[in-house]
């Protein structure tokens, strides 16, 4: 029921790996920004790297795994494309991430939002983060030997701010000016920015090739075999039905601390199924190794099966230590349906969790009440502070005063599947609004137009929870049309908001920042193949994400993002669903992972399980 290629692609925002090293040595003058602090060998978002410069090893990695064999795992859908960087990367093959491509620096999920050099050894930032400089390890490689450089460096930046992501061109627009003083040097102008993220934003940047990256093509997708710099290469490919990765032996990081302990298998096998079906019989059938389980249902009666029961597979859970975000129908306010938020509001009432749980999902969720909700972040349940009040001084009205005060809570329903109580209050704010019942149908009093719309959806499950949705709708007169598409026209009418109303996943992380500008920014609301699904163009929720980037301490932080949220939660934009607050998983008993799981990962173990290993290879 997650739309999985949002999912994805967010993924991309919050999981790119890297890692730092030592002081930067024999650059120019002029690359040196007044005031910057010496080289250092990481960089947090707040406060100091939780990692000394002598680091063995990332704490949720175990030094001591078995290198070899190989990892069979399986998604649903399929791709037509191994270019994960541009407005088409929805439909990129899985696994191409930290595994092909490499980033400047990489990311302790331990830590909330701190960077370790990779690529790039080390980093250099001024105090109010307006200039950066990253020094190289002079012994990088691509994975044809050519070494990498900071006209690679350059020549990406360039790419992906002119065809890049979305939320990558947004970014990189804000840098003022690049320099490349030596061959082992990049030094970036960030003056005016306002962004203390940028450093880090730019940290995350993949470096490709410039010898074999072909810029008049790059924004098309591509199944050429691409030349990346991590431990792993693309050995072969089956278009839109498997892939295999096979570990680059000449694969210049694997002594790196940032790697011990991870990519542990010599091959990766990464098969597709066109349905959720297929792809859990193939777990049955022993075809994968691991599979992670998102349908509670299954969850609880589906693995009884032969290779559980006998010992070959088992099934475990973990907590998820991030903000568990949002999961919900998406209102395209694009359309002039959707403007009121009344409108919205009342649609969002009908919405019956009590019941869907109990009976669809066994009781084992929880209904999401934030955008980061279960985390120090969420608003809901907390009195505005006086820092958050004064964020929001300027747009009074912005948001209401319950949600404010720590009062509003989603709606709750009896479980009977029919509560009167809460229809009968959507039919009031939607009376508020300019509708009524008119023969069965709601419809807008002025024009004597009915409220009808579609729901987008991908697969089965998203579709039985749409029905579900559009039944409870019904008894308000509003007729909802379900819509099963396949995927192909899914991300065609996604990346293009042709759509009424479509699932949609925001995953959160502890420290959100520059990725809330793609999803909910104004500049993004017309941004074809952005995140803003619901189009929102909001002056005050542009400055209260402006607001967390240019925080300098934690406390100025957290009241940003409770601000955020209180604003996305009075706007209605979302019917907020439910979240599990673990991961529900399964494998193969031939795999092994290490004890301790990362602290801020979601998933827990990445797309290509980067910490486990087989204990036989």
């Amino acid at each position: 029921m997650i739309d999985r290629a949002i999912r994805r692609a967010c993924l991309g925002l919050l999981l790119l790996p890297a890692v730092l090293g030592t002081p930067l040595a024999g650059s120019p003058a002029r690359a040196q920004a007044p005031g910057a602090e010496l080289a250092r060998h990481g960089i947090a978002m707040h406060g100091e790297p939780a990692l000394p410069p002598d680091f063995a090893h990332l704490p949720y990695a175990d030094p001591k795994a078995v290198r070899g064999g190989r990892l069979s795992i399986g998604f649903q859908g399929t791709f037509d494309s191994l270019n994960p960087f541009n407005l088409k990367a929805g439909s990129t093959a899985q696994g191409l991430n930290t595994n092909v491509f490499q980033t400047l620096m990489t990311r302790s999920l331990d830590e909330p939002f701190t960077l370790y050099g990779l690529i790039a050894k080390t980093i250099e930032t001024d105090d109010a983060r307006e200039n950066v400089i990253f020094r190289l390890d002079p012994n990088a490689r691509f994975s044809d030997g050519t070494p990498i450089r900071a006209e690679d460096v350059r020549f990406t930046f360039e790419l992906l701010k002119a065809k890049g992501r979305p939320q990558q061109r947004s970014a990189y627009a804000l840098v003022k000016s690049i320099e490349t003083p030596d061959e082992l040097t990049i030094r970036y102008d960030l003056t005016g920015s306002g962004d203390r993220e940028m450093p880090l934003t730019l940290a995350l940047m993949p470096v490709l090739s410039k010898k074999h990256t072909n810029a008049e093509t790059f924004a098309e997708t591509s199944l050429e075999t691409p030349i990346g710099s991590g431990p792993y290469v693309i050995s072969a490919v089956r278009p839109g039905e498997s892939l295999i990765l096979k570990r680059n032996p000449d694969y210049w990081g694997k002594d790196l601390p940032a790697h011990r302990g991870m990519f542990n298998f010599d091959e990766i096998r990464i098969e597709y199924f066109r349905d959720a079906a297929s792809l859990y019989e193939a777990f049955k059938g022993g075809l994968v190794d691991y599979r992670e389980e998102t349908n509670p249902t299954r969850w609880l009666t589906g693995y009884d099966f032969p290779a559980m029961t006998s010992g070959r597979m088992v099934k475990a859970s973990a907590p998820i230590g991030v903000p568990k975000g949002m999961v919900g129908f998406a209102f395209n306010t694009r359309r002039p349906l959707f403007a009121d938020a009344r409108l919205r509001e009342a649609l969002g009432l009908m919405f019956d969790f009590e019941w869907i749980n109990a009976k669809l999902f066994g009781g084992l969720y929880s209904r999401t009440k934030s955008f980061f909700d279960e985390s120090d972040l969420a608003s809901t349940g907390r009195p505005a502070s006086a820092r958050e009040r004064d964020l929001l001084a300027p747009f009074p009205g912005a948001v209401r005063d319950d949600i404010l005060e720590g009062r509003w809570r989603p709606p709750s329903t009896d479980g009977s599947g029919r509560d009167r109580d809460s229809a009968r209050k959507a039919l009031n704010l939607l009376k508020a609004a300019g509708y009524a019942l008119s023969n069965g149908a709601l419809v807008e009093r002025k024009t004597g137009e009915p409220v009808a719309f579609e729901i987008m959806v991908t697969d089965r499950n998203q579709e039985r929870l749409a029905l579900n949705y559009a039944s409870s709708l019904s008894r308000i007169g509003v007729r909802a049309q379900v819509r099963l598409v396949d995927e192909v026209q899914y991300q065609r009418r996604r990346q293009g908001f042709d759509f009424d109303m479509m699932l949609g996943t925001w995953l959160a992380s502890a420290s959100p920042g520059n990725e809330q500008r793609s999803r909910w920014g104004s500049a993004s609301a017309r941004q074809e193949a952005s995140f803003n699904l619901a189009g929102v163009a909001s002056p005050a929720v542009d400055a209260m994400i402006a607001a967390m980037l240019a925080a300098t301490s934690r406390e100025d932080f957290v009241a940003a993002v409770r601000a955020f949220d209180r604003l996305l939660l009075s706007g209605f934009y979302i019917v907020p669903l439910f979240h599990a607050s673990e991961q529900w998983f399964a494998h193969s008993t031939k795999l092994t992972r290490p004890e301790r799981n990362a602290g801020f990962a979601a998933p827990l173990f990445g797309a290509t399980l980067d910490t486990w290993w087989r204990k036989e290879p």
